[in-house]
């Protein structure tokens, strides 16, 4: 159980991460295609930040507390911290980038989980990698043609 409290609280810190830095590319697009971005964006961390406290109460109900301060989330979190306003493209490609990450994170998660047989945090975590991949192909989607 040990095991998959230390990777719950990695994948937490890690989609908070995510979520902010996908906030901070919605208030910040620039450029000819801003309302497309400034709303694919916004979407995405919109649905991502709904899922935040789920994630904490689903920590909780495996016996341990969850990380809340920017100190933890810096030192728990696999996405890199975003300080410069990108372009566009590197926005897009950094965000997918990272949206990659977490799908891998979230399913080394659900191994562990499965592994535990806590299935309801498995059922959620299922539902959360569907949702990444959703984003991905969004994201890749508006990148073509």
């Amino acid at each position: 159980m040990d095991e998959l409290q230390k990777a719950a609280k990695v994948g937490f810190a890690s989609t908070f991460s995510f979520y902010l830095k996908a906030h901070n590319f919605h208030w910040n697009v620039v450029g000819n295609d801003f309302e497309q971005y400034h709303s694919l964006f916004g979407k995405i961390y919109e649905e991502v930040y709904g899922t935040v406290d789920t994630f904490a109460e689903n920590i909780r109900k495996l016996g341990t507390f969850v990380p809340g301060s920017y100190t933890r989330f810096s030192m728990l979190s696999q996405i890199d911290d975003e300080t410069e306003i990108l372009p566009l493209e590197q926005m897009k490609s950094e965000l997918l980038a990272d949206n990659e990450k977490i799908i891998g994170i979230l399913k080394l998660i659900y191994q562990v989980s499965e592994q535990n047989q806590e299935y309801g945090f498995s059922n959620y975590l299922a539902e959360r990698i569907d949702a990444h991949r959703k984003h991905g192909w969004m994201l890749t989607a508006s990148s073509q043609g």
